[in-house]
């Protein structure tokens, strides 16, 4: 695994087309995610929290401003960054072994440094025994598992997660959730998490970035400077949740 960089977000403007009408959807963010920081990005939808994403990953490069990782301008998409999303998006045709295996189709790794890459992710986030399982005989959130095992097995150095748990029961999700706290603390990687759920981002984050929208940007930073593991009931953090929710729903002026 590479070492995790800075991410640096500059000046960052995104626009699309609409009707021969341009909707700004990024308007200036400027932001800096330190490695291995847990980052969760929270706001109200249409503020531009999965285009951020997209821009990251490399994905989309149309845009206005600068993202650097490392120091090195973002310039397409790269083995160090991971993206899992709320569709976990496995091929139906294919096992959980061979689902996870897909994150290292471009790798440069030998046969034998791959098997043993994807079986260590597999029993990472608690699949050992269901390798030769199919999508369809897995449960919500075991193919979600099974979509953070792909995201990971490469070894990036950052993990980008797009509504992860949001398909899921308010169970699965919890569990999931304690999982992904595990997981990041074992792998020690730069994560960035965009939700709509506020406990969700206080309860994993380091730092919960509140966007507000048209055109998005940041209203605000709110640290959460509670040591791992976390409690849910920990009045600390439901003090900062009412501190985000309120965020939110009353935008600073600027």
């Amino acid at each position: 695994m590479a070492t995790p960089g800075v991410i640096e977000i500059l000046d960052v403007k995104k626009q699309y087309t609409v009707d021969n009408e341009t909707l700004q959807v990024l308007g200036g963010l400027n932001l800096s995610i330190q490695p291995g920081e847990f980052l969760s990005v929270v706001g109200a939808s249409g503020c531009g929290k999965s285009t951020l994403l997209r821009l990251i990953i490399g994905l989309d490069q149309d845009y206005e401003g600068e993202i650097r990782v490392g120091g090195a301008a973002v310039r397409g998409t790269s083995l160090d960054r991971g993206i899992v999303f709320q569709d976990h998006r496995l091929f139906p045709w294919l096992t959980v072994r061979e689902n996870v295996g897909l994150g290292l189709t471009n790798s440069t790794w030998s046969e034998d440094e791959k098997r043993r890459a994807v079986q260590e992710h597999i029993e990472l986030v608690g699949l050992g025994g269901f390798e030769n399982a199919y999508p369809h005989q897995l449960s919500g959130g075991m193919a979600q598992r099974a979509a953070i095992a792909r995201g990971l097995v490469n070894r990036p150095s950052i993990l980008l997660l797009d509504e992860p748990f949001g398909a899921l029961d308010a169970l699965t999700r919890a569990n999931l959730q304690q999982e992904l706290q595990r997981i990041w603390q074992a792998e020690k990687i730069s994560m960035v998490l965009v939700t709509h759920d506020v406990e969700e981002a206080v309860y994993l984050g380091d730092r919960v970035v509140v966007l507000q929208a048209r055109p998005g940007r940041i209203d605000r930073i709110v640290s959460v400077d509670v040591p791992h593991p976390r409690d849910r009931d920990d009045r600390r953090l439901k003090t900062l949740v009412d501190q985000v929710r309120s965020a939110i729903v009353e935008p600073a002026s600027h």
